[in-house]
């Protein structure tokens, strides 16, 4: 097991040479993050993958936002098909290489097609769910996602409060959000990973009214008595994503 370095965090932001599969646009980006036991991240993880942590801390996150535009290349947008709204629960690891990347405990989704494509052609963890955003004319996002059998997901923050920033490298900023590797699993625990590239997160303060543990907590965490330790937006982003193919070094 080799522990991830700077060099290979920087080298994760690299475009791969040959073409993507998948653009699309990241919108109304929210992170909120808590401080969370590594050693409790690390037994929900499958075989091959390692708790990755910053000054000795695990972080367990839940993202709310807005996919648009997403087409495979050389192929046109379809308006009911291409934009939809996602909510992921997630956290940080490493393979044993070394590669940084993400473990998606879930990916709440509206779009019923998309989620059935991602399950079967990615491995990853969809869900489906009733949703619903709206951005008012003073930019304040209103987001609601409800699982079924689960109690709804409610927030209502500003995403454009303040300038945005690219994160400095090292910082705790840059690794939470800048992530370009995705890890997924079969049902055989077979280990995948799959690859994004866009500009570096610009990332600034996002004024949070209301915000919601519930997405964690259906995936079996129990809620902290805190709010998020660490709660940033982001700028938009133009996203390419390459096939997520078995992992080699698991």
């Amino acid at each position: 097991m080799k522990q991830p370095q700077i060099e290979d965090r920087l080298l994760a932001r690299k475009r791969p040479q040959s073409g993507s599969l998948l653009l699309m646009g990241w919108e109304q980006l929210l992170f909120l993050h808590w401080a969370w036991d590594p050693a409790e991240i690390q037994k929900t993880l499958p075989r091959g993958l390692f708790v990755d942590t910053f000054d000795g801390q695990a972080w367990l996150g839940i993202v709310p936002f807005f996919m648009r535009r997403v087409h495979p290349r050389g192929l046109p947008c379809i308006r009911w098909l291409s934009d939809f709204l996602e909510l992921n629960v997630r956290t940080y690891v490493f393979n044993n290489s070394g590669r940084p990347g993400i473990w998606f405990y879930s990916l709440v989704c509206n779009q019923p097609l998309a989620v059935e494509l991602a399950k079967l052609c990615f491995h990853l963890n969809y869900v489906h769910a009733r949703m619903h955003a709206q951005v008012d004319q003073s930019a304040i996002c209103t987001y609601q996602a409800k699982r079924r059998q689960m109690p709804e997901a409610q927030f209502r923050f500003e995403t454009r409060s303040g300038p945005k920033r690219e994160t400095q490298p090292g910082s705790l900023e840059f690794f939470l959000v800048e992530r370009y590797f995705l890890y997924s699993a079969d049902r055989g625990s077979r280990l995948y990973y799959g690859q994004v590239h866009h500009r570096p997160y610009r990332i600034g303060p996002a004024h949070v009214e209301k915000w919601s543990f519930n997405p964690a907590a259906a995936d079996g965490f129990s809620a902290p008595e805190r709010g998020p330790d660490h709660v940033v937006a982001a700028e938009d982003l133009q996203v390419e994503a390459w096939p997520i193919i078995a992992d080699p070094d698991s």
